[in-house]
């Protein structure tokens, strides 16, 4: 884990030690923000900030820049009624991929508090293998039964900061190339 990455899942934890998460604004681009803010301030100058480059990963091309601003107004406005409502509203916000960097250490976090508020349940990140993470994030623009089974499969009613501590740290797990 290089020194950023070190640094920022040190901010990650203290974000929910020091209570900061509290007043996070759940399931908006605003609340999304102060979370990268927190994590990426001081380690990235573009903390909190939404992208104006477009930026891709593989052959993926993440949202187009030109239209970043209304493709996230409408993903603000996507239901969390369901639990599919929030996953459909989870892979829209990865495509969109908001920030030069951070993005799925971010979303991660916004989706647990997403989830936490409107179905009183978390992921636990820590029981779902990274390859079988990444491919079905990789397909999830065509079909999002993958993810959607991963998560519901992993889904729990434990908010203990031992939880959401391990999924943090897996939540970087996935990002290392490793």
């Amino acid at each position: 884990m290089n020194e950023i990455d070190k640094k920022s899942l040190e901010n990650a934890k203290k974000l929910f030690l020091s209570g900061a998460i509290n007043s996070v604004e759940i399931g908006t681009i605003k609340g999304l923000q102060q979370i990268h803010k927190f994590l990426f301030d001081g380690l990235y100058d573009f903390a909190g900030i939404i992208r104006k480059e477009n930026i891709s990963k593989g052959n993926f091309r993440f949202g187009n820049s030109l239209y970043l601003e209304e493709m996230l107004k409408k993903i603000e406005t996507m239901s969390e009624a369901t639990l599919n409502d929030i996953i459909d509203k989870y892979v829209e916000m990865n495509i969109a991929h908001p920030f030069l960097e951070g993005n799925g250490r971010c979303t991660r976090i916004w989706l647990d508090l997403i989830l936490k508020k409107n179905i009183h349940k978390i992921v636990n990140w820590k029981n779902i293998d990274k390859n079988l993470y990444l491919q079905a994030m990789e397909r999830s623009p065509i079909n999002t039964l993958e993810i959607k089974t991963l998560i519901e499969n992993n889904l729990t009613e434990d908010f203990s900061l031992e939880c959401v501590f391990k999924g943090i740290e897996t939540s970087y797990y996935y990002e290392n190339n490793n």
